[in-house]
């Protein structure tokens, strides 16, 4: 391992790289910038590094900005890999008198959502076939009926799921017609921050906040890149109280909802990408990184309410996949409850410590808080609760990060076989071959030692693993 990790640190070192190694955490900084912190990156030593990663890593953590505020701390889960936007994946990021766009991206609070339901595998497996073709008319084929009166969507983007579900009892229309809304409603309480931020529809596309019946097409859309929709079982349960009191059990049925703000989010980051650059004091050189920070008060407070308005979009989003999938559920098998677990964001700048922490491809793990850490489709999934740990910024892995990226699976000449790309015995619908091919199992790191080291450090805690039984990506 030595001469290895010798050989990798001169190789960062080239690259103008300031870097350290314990065995268990890597300390990262731009050489010759002593007052900028250095980025922490949980990592085991037998994960690959990616210099790209670590660049992005030590410029976030150097950011200035000329009318003040600082970086505090930086840090990087384990799954963290290079960000296209400049931004690493998987990067935590707490700042006082800054906020930067760019920590959290355009898929403003992507997160996860997990529900269980009392139906045995084999019950569901015997109606595969009828479930996936309705499945699909859903998800893919625009048969859902998602719509909502302008006062409801108003309200969603003001309120957050609170606002959206008081119009709504009065008013229900499409598919929240035939949903439980007073299941809905006590769910609302299983959701990170209550599904609430303080968001204003005038941040939000115009055609979300017409006059009339709102029928948005992002709504109840899984989206690109690593999002989707699994049906998994309930493989184990590590800690019986705490998965009882979450209603988590062995045997049950589960459900795994992976997707964001859709279109709001990138319009939302988008238009702050370019109010941000003509924000920049005039005459000030850009920062290297190409990510800029707010720091004008009115500007970040302006950020942050539209960062809200998305985040609020992207909780509904998360509700209505999972509830045309959960009634669906009901159609064919009867009276299936089929209650929430948790719905967890992860992108999202959140007040922290006096100052604030932004997440990008991180999930929160306060204490006590349940964290949903999925692996690849064709791996484990794992429910764990977080401890809480401050070091880490109280956040864990979303997931078990990229090992190759999407050009390299798909290029020409690669081993594009079942076998080599791990998905064997995988049940992956999708419309796109290339969809199966760049979100293969080969393409992701394996999750067993990116949970394990987090558990080791004291950031989470096991309580149940979930195996995939089908995936739907979009």
């Amino acid at each position: 391992m030595q001469p290895k990790l010798n050989r990798l640190l001169r190789a960062l070192a080239r690259e103008g790289l300031e870097v350290t190694y314990d065995g268990r955490l890597y300390s990262v900084r731009l050489l010759g910038d002593a007052n900028a912190p250095p980025a922490e990156v949980l990592l085991p030593p037998d994960l690959p590094v990616e210099g790209k990663a670590f660049q992005q890593l030590a410029h976030l953590a150097a950011l200035k900005h000329p009318g003040g505020g600082e970086v505090l701390r930086v840090r990087a889960t384990p799954d963290f890999h290079p960000g296209d936007s400049g931004v690493a994946i998987g990067s935590v990021l707490h700042t006082r008198g800054l906020v930067v766009p760019g920590a959290v991206g355009t898929d403003i609070n992507c997160g996860m959502r997990l529900h269980v339901a009392d139906l045995s595998v084999e019950d569901f497996l015997s109606r595969r076939d009828d479930f996936v073709e309705r499945m699909k008319g859903h998800y893919f084929f625009g048969t859902r009926d998602v719509a909502m009166s302008s006062r409801a969507s108003t309200a969603l983007l003001r309120d957050g799921l609170p606002g959206w579900l008081l119009e709504t009892l009065d008013t229900p229309l499409g598919c929240a017609r035939g949903a439980d809304l007073a299941q809905l409603d006590a769910e609302v309480d299983r959701v990170h921050l209550g599904g609430a931020l303080h968001g204003n529809p005038s941040w939000a596309p115009d055609a979300l906040t017409r006059e009339g019946v709102v029928r948005d097409a992002g709504l109840a859309t899984i989206g690109g890149g690593n999002h989707f929709v699994e049906v998994q079982r309930v493989e184990a349960v590590e800690d019986r109280a705490r998965a009882w009191a979450w209603g988590v059990r062995e045997g049950q049925l589960a459900f795994m909802i992976h997707s964001g703000s859709r279109d709001v989010g990138k319009h939302v980051g988008v238009a702050w990408r370019e109010r941000t650059r003509k924000a920049w004091p005039q005459g000030a050189p850009f920062p290297e990184s190409g990510i800029l920070p707010l720091a004008d008060e009115a500007l970040v407070a302006g950020y942050l309410e539209a960062e809200a308005t998305a985040a609020n979009y992207a909780f509904l989003n998360r509700l209505l996949l999972a509830e045309l999938l959960r009634q669906t559920l009901r159609e064919l098998f009867g009276d299936v409850e089929a209650p929430l677990v948790y719905d967890v964001p992860h992108n999202l700048t959140l007040p922290y410590e006096g100052g604030w922490l932004a997440r990008k491809g991180a999930c929160p793990a306060g204490d006590g808080q349940p964290v949903i850490i999925p692996g690849s489709m064709g791996a484990t999934s794992f429910l764990m609760v977080g401890c809480g740990d401050a070091r880490s910024l109280e956040s864990a892995s979303h997931g078990a990060g990229r090992a190759r990226s999407r050009f390299s699976m798909s290029r020409g000449g690669a081993d594009h076989s079942e076998a080599a790309l791990g998905l064997s015995g995988v049940d992956c619908i999708s419309l796109r071959a290339e969809r199966r091919v760049e979100e293969a199992p080969a393409a992701y790191k394996p999750i067993r030692p990116v949970v394990d080291s987090q558990v080791e450090a004291g950031i989470v805690r096991e309580v149940a693993r979930l195996a995939p039984l089908l995936t739907f990506k979009a």
